[in-house]
């Protein structure tokens, strides 16, 4: 499996990001090399496109069939490619704050500590629907983990389409997301334009 493995402030710094996004309060102090240099449109189309796979996690190839799938949904593509993107099981643990960052959440996925409806699921991009109850696995909960995990992200706000129940570390999906509840700072029309060249 392809791993980025470039330092988390670097590309937030290259990126023009603020680790926040990403669960991290770490700051650079550090100026960006191209910070007042003027960008060509294709510069920030692309910036843009990196900046939404970064936050997410994934990859050149999984973005682009997540860009054609949302090309055949209706409504507008570049909202349609957000809240599919929001909807990955890595990105609502992430969201329901059981883990501290999407990095981290991937990994409770991947170790199969991760129960959707019952049944484990141990696949990062997993998208979930309305209804689905996720909670993590009996035999986890009690780990120091997680009681680590919620001493950090216990104050973090929980979005309106999720309910969380965080002593039980479960939670549902009551609705799906619209763009307005997604906080993510990426102009996914630049996406839209940069792939519809």
């Amino acid at each position: 499996m392809a791993v980025d493995r470039t330092p988390v402030l670097k590309k937030c710094r290259a990126l023009d990001l603020d680790p926040v996004y990403l669960g991290i309060d770490k700051k650079s102090n550090r100026q960006s090399k191209r910070a007042n240099k003027k960008m060509s449109e294709y510069a920030l189309q692309l910036r843009e496109k990196q900046k939404a796979k970064f936050i997410y996690g994934v990859l050149e190839k999984p973005f682009r069939n997540y860009y054609n799938k949302a090309e055949r949904m209706k409504g507008q593509t570049g909202d349609n490619l957000m809240i599919t993107l929001e909807r990955r099981i890595d990105n609502v643990l992430f969201r329901m704050a059981f883990a501290r960052t999407r990095m981290e959440a991937r990994q409770i996925v991947d170790h199969r500590h991760v129960l959707v409806n019952g049944k484990i699921v141990n696949v990062p991009s997993y998208l979930v629907s309305v209804g689905d109850k996720i909670e993590i696995k009996e035999s986890r909960k009690d780990s120091q983990r997680y009681k680590d995990v919620l001493e950090l992200t216990g104050a973090r706000s929980v979005p309106s389409w999720l309910t969380q129940d965080q002593e039980n570390l479960k939670g549902e999906v009551v609705a799906l997301p619209n763009r307005s509840d997604i906080d993510v700072p990426v102009n996914e029309m630049l996406i839209v334009e940069l792939y519809s060249k």
